[in-house]
């Protein structure tokens, strides 16, 4: 009988690949499954992808506005979407893994029972394993969609020439960042929002964002939702919407949220627990229901991130293969890569007992005065003795400026501790700086502060006039 191994990784993504890494460095021995390619979503039509189609549009749009300017080629788009991948996928390649210590098998893995799977029709024993399968993007019940010209973000990609109309559906950041591409690109874009777009930022930065996708030449219907799809027999559609209104349509992309990949996985035989939308339910250690399985990235309850996928694949192998219980971290950054960007962690709402904003504009931020672009804002929300509890960046750069943010939140800091370090001059980073001054400059004006600095001004005034 063949010995088990100490790890088994189901799913070759973000998750998968951190999650082997960690767990080989480790001195365990690790097997991964992955029935397609490795590097996931997040390489192939996620996060690299889409942040490549970005760039190219904003080079295009500004391209166009030029004297002697010409008309995107989408060819050219599309071969730099394809060198920002190549020149990406070696480090997520089967050959990186190997090279870690990580045994890759092409293929699909079920579990079969307790401490027990099915690779390819052959069985291994495990001691552990860690589930990271993921999700695929999710396709609502909508009349007709189905027999429409329609993508995903999974899809978009194979798209060979540019759309001349784009409807979307959804008003996430999915659907805006790739909406705001498309139309700087060419094609004349609607995102049918079911509430308003960017519904977990703050409607200031919802607003800004709305604001730039319109100036984009982007139709944002809010509020309004696609009840019915009409197609032709010349592939070209038509939505009509919960407010009775009909857009026309080349190509419909669907962006309404993502659903986790458990199919298949045996999880009912393994005693694996979901909830009622199908994600694998898992502790603050990562572990599931399972004491021997562990699971991470966007098949568990979680936000769906790369970077969260990451960091909780490290600590679910980590803890499976030394016998720990470390808990992950609740501070989880979040960037939407619009222009501008929009970029928030920890608290963004001020309205419970004890809050308070601090907000600095763009529009007195000197870098954005600079470079012309004041559309924006950071705000902090601050509770008790002034500590940072969370807070939104708007403007270029955002998820930058972000990271100091995270940690002021993650470390516990005060505002009073975030003005007395020094920053460059000038950035974009200013107006987070400038935030925290603020508002421990107000406490300064408190009648006790007032009270204490006199008193310590005129002691220190009879000091020096006894010298």
């Amino acid at each position: 009988m063949d010995k088990p191994v100490d790890l088994l990784v189901l799913g070759g993504g973000t998750a998968g690949i951190v999650g082997s890494k960690t767990a080989a460095r480790l001195g365990a021995r690790t097997v991964l499954v992955e029935n397609k390619r490795t590097g996931g979503d997040c390489l192939w039509t996620g996060c690299v992808p889409s942040k490549t189609l970005l760039s190219a549009a904003k080079d295009a749009a500004e391209q166009r506005g030029t004297a002697g300017g010409r008309e995107p080629d989408f060819d050219q788009v599309r071969a730099r979407v394809t060198a920002a991948i190549r020149a990406i996928e070696p480090a997520d390649s089967p050959e990186s893994l190997e090279a870690a210590g990580v045994e890759v098998r092409s293929g699909t893995a079920r579990l079969t029972g307790d401490g027990e799977a099915e690779v390819n029709g052959r069985r291994i024993r495990f001691r552990q394993a860690l589930i990271a399968t993921g999700s695929h993007p999710t396709v609502p019940p909508i009349r007709g969609l189905a027999d429409a010209r329609t993508v995903t973000s999974d899809t978009v990609w194979d798209l060979t020439e540019l759309p001349g109309r784009m409807v979307i559906i959804g008003g996430g950041p999915i659907a805006c960042e790739l909406g705001q591409a498309f139309a700087r690109l060419g094609t004349r874009v609607t995102i049918l929002a079911r509430t308003g777009i960017l519904g977990k930022e703050t409607r200031d930065a919802a607003a800004l964002v709305r604001n730039a996708l319109t100036a984009d030449g982007v139709t944002v219907a809010e509020n309004e939702s696609a009840r019915t799809v009409e197609s032709a027999p010349d592939g070209r559609s038509t939505v009509l919407t919960s407010k009775g209104n009909r857009f026309d349509a080349d190509v419909l992309l669907v962006a309404a949220g993502r659903t986790p990949r458990t199919d298949g996985l045996g999880l009912d035989t393994a005693g694996v627990e979901l909830d009622d939308a199908g994600q694998i339910l898992v502790d603050p250690a990562m572990r599931t229901s399972n004491k021997r399985i562990w699971a991470a990235g966007d098949v568990t309850q979680n936000p769906k991130f790369t970077h969260l996928a990451g960091v909780h694949a490290s600590t679910a192998a980590s803890n499976a293969i030394l016998g720990l219980h470390r808990s992950v971290s609740s501070v989880i950054p979040r960037v939407t890569f619009t222009s501008p960007e929009v970029a928030a962690v920890g608290l963004t709402d001020a309205s419970g007992p004890g809050l308070s904003l601090s907000t600095v504009h763009l529009d007195d931020t000197d870098r954005a005065i600079t470079e012309g672009q004041t559309a924006g804002f950071a705000q902090l929300v601050i509770g008790k003795r002034g500590r940072i509890l969370g807070g939104t960046i708007v403007g270029p750069r955002a998820g930058e400026s972000l990271a100091e943010l995270t940690l002021a939140v993650q470390q516990g800091m005060s505002t009073r501790a975030l003005a007395g370090v020094t920053h460059p001059y000038p950035t974009y980073n200013d107006a987070v700086w400038n935030a925290a001054i603020s508002h421990a400059r107000e406490g300064l004006d408190s009648p006790v502060a007032t009270a204490a600095v006199r008193l310590l001004g005129a002691a220190a005034r009879l000091r020096n006039g006894r010298r």
